[in-house]
């Protein structure tokens, strides 16, 4: 028999009742000690640390550097706004950063190029989250040089150390937002969205779109087999907010392109994720609709578990 996630979710739930019932009698029968329990994780109020990736060179000549984030909550995605508490040095403060930073590690989420007589200089990027300032400091030294197996191995396509024929001639996803880059709405009103999404089929998807529930209750009991972060290698769009601070809902809930590790998260890094079933002509619909006026920069991501590429619009939201 094969079922999709959330039929394994219920039953799921109903395992981790019982676990949960367990653990309460344990914890009214068993001596407290505060400080074992101390707290390592929160839905809101921390702060976000701006990663360096690393760089790789272009073409042209010149060098893009890569950064990324860890944002310390699983719930709130703060949004600021390019300035005194978002902004790089030397030079311009914007250098197209994100201003809406989601839960969670993200990594390799934007591009900085800089020029090819860059040389040894720093490029730093301040953050200034809930009280805490944190810097990233970009530089071309060797070791921070990247390239498309650093890059799936970091997000955990592969192993950490590994490649394969396959992984090295893997190129990124094709991605295109259909229409104008620059597009208007109305508060309430659900705005169309075409995306078309192409790969070459690398790497292998590591699942199929359904699995036997057996077989997912395998995965989701299996402890954990490697010490880096995990992914399910698959073809998927994202959608998310990149600048703008209102709520968008993007409708169907598409997966998402940080690391939510939980087994029940619509997220590649889940236990229980399965990649979604892609139309032939690689044609995929969503509405998004705003929950207040702005303007806002919506951020759409093509990832074959593997490698990524981006492609950004801008809608202008009024009342």
């Amino acid at each position: 028999m094969c079922v999709n996630s959330s039929a394994v979710i219920s039953r799921a739930k109903a395992l981790l009742i019982n676990s949960v019932t367990t653990l309460l009698v344990f914890l009214l029968f068993t001596p407290f000690n505060s400080s074992s329990f101390a707290q390592t994780s929160y839905q809101t109020g921390q702060h976000v640390e701006p990663a360096y990736e690393g760089w790789r060179p272009n073409p042209d000549g010149t060098f893009s550097f890569m950064f990324g984030y860890m944002n310390e909550n699983w719930l709130e995605e703060p949004d600021v706004p390019v300035g005194e508490n978002n902004f790089f040095a030397p030079g311009d403060a914007d250098r197209g950063q994100p201003t809406r930073f989601l839960p969670r590690r993200n990594r390799f989420n934007f591009e900085v190029v800089v020029p090819a007589d860059w040389g040894d200089r720093e490029l730093v990027w301040t953050l200034r989250v809930n009280g805490v300032e944190r810097k990233a400091y970009a530089t071309l030294k060797t070791d921070y040089q990247v390239d498309n197996i650093v890059i799936a191995s970091e997000t955990g396509s592969l192993g950490a150390g590994t490649s394969s024929p396959e992984s090295r001639a893997n190129v990124k996803p094709d991605i295109e937002v259909i229409g104008d880059k620059i597009r208007t709405a109305r508060v309430g009103e659900p705005l169309v969205l075409r995306t078309q999404v192409l790969d070459d089929g690398i790497p292998k998807a590591s699942r199929e779109s359904r699995i036997s529930e057996d077989e997912a209750m395998r995965r989701m009991m299996r402890p954990p087999t490697r010490i880096t972060v995990g992914k399910v290698n698959g073809l998927f769009l994202s959608w998310n907010v990149y600048r703008g601070e209102g709520h968008v809902e993007f409708d169907p809930p598409l997966p998402k392109p940080w690391e939510d590790t939980r087994t029940s998260a619509n997220s590649p890094w889940g236990a229980l994720w399965l990649p979604p079933e892609l139309p032939e002509d690689g044609i995929i619909e969503v509405t998004a609709t705003f929950d207040k006026p702005g303007t806002y920069v919506l951020w759409a991501r093509a990832d074959d578990g593997g490698l990524y590429n981006d492609d950004y619009i801008t809608v202008e939201v009024t009342e």
